[in-house]
């Protein structure tokens, strides 16, 4: 998608990534709400990506990086637009935040029911961990 714009999400986009995340997310986290994803942009304004698409809300992923482990929540993409890179492009900006802060290793929490995202993180080369329920890339060798 070229015309795909791939941003740091700010405070004034809190409602709209609330209101995307209730029809394009599978499922709900306790930290939906506007507390919880004011004090994340607040906390690492890069953490929060978000993909638009003429202006309007297309996907986002959440990169949390803790100074030492790298953690990808959040991704999610319009029912109508997937299968067409905004995962794609969310999962590269992802990752290049975590290498340019140092990461070496990017995992994200899958839900077991969901096998369209399991899909999309073995597409993007992440792999399930037998040990948990935590799908792993290594970002550097």
């Amino acid at each position: 998608m070229n015309d795909l714009v791939i941003r740091a999400a700010t405070a004034d986009d809190v409602d709209t990534v609330l209101a995307f995340w209730k029809s394009a997310a599978e499922g709900t986290s306790i930290s939906d709400d506007r507390d919880g994803v004011e004090r994340l942009v607040a906390r690492d304004a890069g953490a929060l990506i978000v993909a638009e698409r003429d202006g309007a809300l297309a996907g986002t992923v959440i990169a949390g990086f803790d100074g030492w482990r790298c953690h990808l929540y959040r991704l999610a993409v319009h029912p109508g637009l997937r299968r067409r890179g905004v995962g794609a492009a969310l999962l590269a900006a992802a990752e290049e935040r975590f290498t340019a802060l140092g990461g070496r290793r990017g995992d994200a929490m899958v839900l077991d029911r969901n096998t369209l995202a399991q899909h999309a993180w073995r597409a993007a080369g992440y792999a399930p961990q037998a040990r948990w329920s935590r799908w792993v890339k290594h970002l550097t060798t």
